[in-house]
């Protein structure tokens, strides 16, 4: 049997709450191995709806969680969701749930640094969620970072709180923003800690031992391909690595242990904050995209902008992913349209180009070039077999299958956990 490493194929919100769920109930560990907790899943079980910023979906499924040090963890964040889901009945103890004890976490002053900066910038706002998350992550690149285990031990936390004050609060006030002191700081973390601390393991054992026991692993990425600190629409971008591979990294895993990547995509495209966008709709349509899919942010309760079906950045996050099968979602929305257009390549200055430029000049000044599609009027809504589909749906996903280079393994048809048509099943690699 194949681990299963699942991220998203666009700029996120692709659905990825739901076939993590789907897969989550015939995993044995579910392991987050980037993001924080600017970045959601909804998951919808009976009539329950569980949104999880931080804590591995698996856990819904009374599976085992493991939050990696790829993660950046606001300990504030996480046990305000403990206590949140707990209190809709999922039982969440240090049996369930177990952190790596070299995770970096977020403090109070990793988010007044983000909004103070975000301010600052004006027009050029990246849209980030001010929750410290891009800040958190800098202190770790820089070796300042306050990790999990720095807990344990209050001389390691005292020296370590005066070298990221040196650093943030000249930052700060440089801003004209408030400062923080250190024993504020220490009071905070002091607090949290015996909360905290009964979670802390040497996760990268862990997932060792379950490797060779043979127990299936589901890694669960945040944010998506687009959305990569390296292969994304940088600089709108999230602050960690969101393809495949850092599913190792993340969690201290050897590479080959990742499994079958499967990548969500919507059968259209959504994008939440600032950043290029090339197939957005600013018209009737993008409205009626946007209504049909209830395209709102899990976190941050955002609108998010609506457009055509990108092939050629899904192909792209296809290719850097290392996507072996994609999970089309909502195609449901696009029922009744009597036509569809896909992007199928870009236009630049006049020229024909098949990718998306890295510059940011440039990536403003491109333009789509569509392929229409005929639609259909028949429903696809909560179809469990290719029979139930409609000639035109089925002839719209083999195109999209054609673009991106990668077959689509799983199609889903509403929200519904069993609402899903399967091809290949990615536990059997």
């Amino acid at each position: 049997m194949s681990n299963v490493t699942v991220i998203g194929a666009q700029w996120g919100d692709e659905g990825k709450g739901k076939i993590v769920d789907w897969l989550a109930s015939r995993a044995d560990i579910v392991v987050r191995f980037q993001g924080g907790h600017n970045a959601g899943h909804t998951l919808v079980v009976g009539d329950q709806t569980y949104k999880l910023s931080l804590l591995p979906s698996g856990l819904v499924r009374g599976k085992m969680g493991v939050i990696g040090n790829g993660v950046v963890v606001d300990p504030e964040a996480l046990l305000t969701e403990i206590d949140r889901v707990t209190a809709q009945g999922l039982k969440v103890t240090p049996e369930t749930l177990r952190i790596a004890e070299n995770v970096p976490l977020i403090l109070p002053v990793h988010g007044a640094i983000d909004r103070a900066r975000e301010e600052a910038r004006g027009a050029r706002k990246i849209g980030t969620t001010g929750r410290g998350i891009g800040p958190a992550y800098e202190d770790k690149v820089a070796r300042r970072a306050i990790r999990l285990c720095d807990l344990a031990e209050p001389e390691t936390l005292d020296w370590k709180l005066d070298e990221l004050l040196l650093h943030h609060n000249t930052l700060l006030a440089g801003l004209g923003a408030p400062t923080f002191t250190k024993a504020a700081l220490l009071d905070h973390m002091n607090a949290l800690a015996p909360r905290v601390l009964p979670y802390m393991d040497t996760v990268w054992d862990l997932l060792d031992d379950a490797r060779r026991a043979g127990r299936r692993i589901l890694f669960e990425g945040a944010q998506a391909v687009m959305l990569d600190v390296d292969h994304g629409t940088y600089p709108f971008v999230t602050s960690s690595n969101t393809i495949a591979a850092n599913a190792a990294t993340g969690s201290g895993v050897g590479p080959g242990t990742v499994g079958f990547v499967l990548g969500i995509a919507k059968a259209y495209s959504t994008r939440v904050g600032e950043g290029p966008f090339p197939s957005e709709l600013h018209d009737e349509m993008g409205r009626t995209l946007g209504t049909r899919g209830h395209e709102f942010g899990t976190v941050t309760g955002r609108p998010r902008r609506c457009g055509w079906f990108d092939a050629m950045l899904v192909r792209r996050a296809v290719r850097v992913g290392g996507i072996n099968g994609l999970a089309l979602t909502k195609l449901d929305v696009l029922d009744g349209l009597p036509e569809i257009k896909v992007c199928v390549g870009y236009e630049l200055d006049g020229k024909e180009i098949r990718s998306f430029p890295s510059a940011p000049a440039a990536q403003a000044r491109v333009t789509p070039i569509y392929e229409t599609m005929e639609g259909w009027t028949d429903s696809t809504r909560g179809a469990r077999s290719w029979a139930d589909l409609p000639a035109q749906a089925i002839k719209y996903v083999r195109r999209i299958e054609e673009l991106v280079e990668a077959p689509v393994t799983l199609l889903s048809t509403s929200p519904e956990r069993d609402d899903t048509i399967l091809m290949r099943d990615p536990f059997e690699g």
